[in-house]
């Protein structure tokens, strides 16, 4: 396969994966592993998930806006607004202090990756089966302390594997969330948490990142910026019908092939 394949194969693995609970980064951590591709300073793996990021922006762009003007004499638009930060806080404090040990000790393990996801997609199945009855059906209207909890539970997708939006929507289930609702609250949350931790990465890699390979970059970035358009429209009324087991199942077979495969050296 050439770079350009590679790279639209990349682009496309990022853009299925990034909003849905199956881990956008343990999939690309593994599918680099086995395929032999490395990027100084990871800046591919870095650049192409604001693709994903501009994808989700386009789509709830009016809906943020609207909050963000109505937030001013709306006492709902402008708490759930306050819930959305409350929710990233977490990130933000835990992501600051543990940066450097994520990136140089946990993002180097693709068995630790793949165990992650097993253990994610036990978790996943479990909970769509024996979550509470919901008990909140509008993301833009969460309680703050749900939101805040939710959050708190985000922070747990730091280790490669576990799934930012997997995390955060188990979270939301077992506060009482509606299966969609949890789902589009993860899409809201993930904007200011992955803008957040791109510009962070890329600030804290500005001396390795190497934009050489600019036309590889560009086209993991178009790919993964189209699927992503796809996919988050697509998610939001698959779960409303059908839950969350069929991507734990599948988490846990990736992960089960990826542990196979490493154990025979590969």
């Amino acid at each position: 396969m050439g770079d350009l394949g590679l790279a639209a194969l990349l682009g496309l693995l990022e853009g299925l994966t990034e909003f849905i609970p199956v881990s956008s980064t343990g999939h690309l951590l593994l599918a680099s592993h086995f395929l032999g591709f490395e990027s100084t300073g990871k800046t591919f793996e870095v650049v192409i998930q604001l693709g994903a990021v501009l994808a989700l922006m386009s789509i709830y762009a009016a809906k943020l806006l609207g909050l963000a003007m109505a937030s001013g004499h709306d006492p709902d638009a402008r708490r759930a607004l306050i819930g959305l930060l409350l929710a990233f806080l977490p990130a933000v404090v835990v992501g600051l202090l543990a940066h450097d040990f994520i990136k140089r000790v946990l993002f180097e393990s693709p068995m630790l990756i793949s165990v992650m996801l097993i253990l994610g997609g036990i978790v996943l199945v479990v909970i769509d089966r024996i979550a509470p009855a919901p008990q909140v059906f509008d993301a833009t209207k969460l309680p703050l302390r749900k939101a805040f909890l939710i959050g708190v539970f985000q922070c747990v997708a730091m280790i490669p594997g576990v799934s930012r939006s997997g995390a955060t929507i188990v979270g939301a289930l077992m506060l009482g969330v509606e299966k969609r609702a949890a789902a589009e609250f993860s899409f809201l949350l993930s904007l200011p948490t992955m803008a957040a931790a791109v510009g962070y990465d890329l600030f804290k890699s500005r001396d390795v990142l190497d934009f050489g390979a600019l036309s590889e970059i560009a086209v993991g970035f178009a790919v993964a910026f189209i699927t992503a358009l796809f996919v988050v429209r697509a998610v939001l009324n698959f779960v409303g019908k059908h839950g969350y087991a069929i991507f734990g199942w599948w988490r846990i077979i990736v992960g089960l092939v990826a542990m196979a495969a490493l154990s025979q050296g590969f």
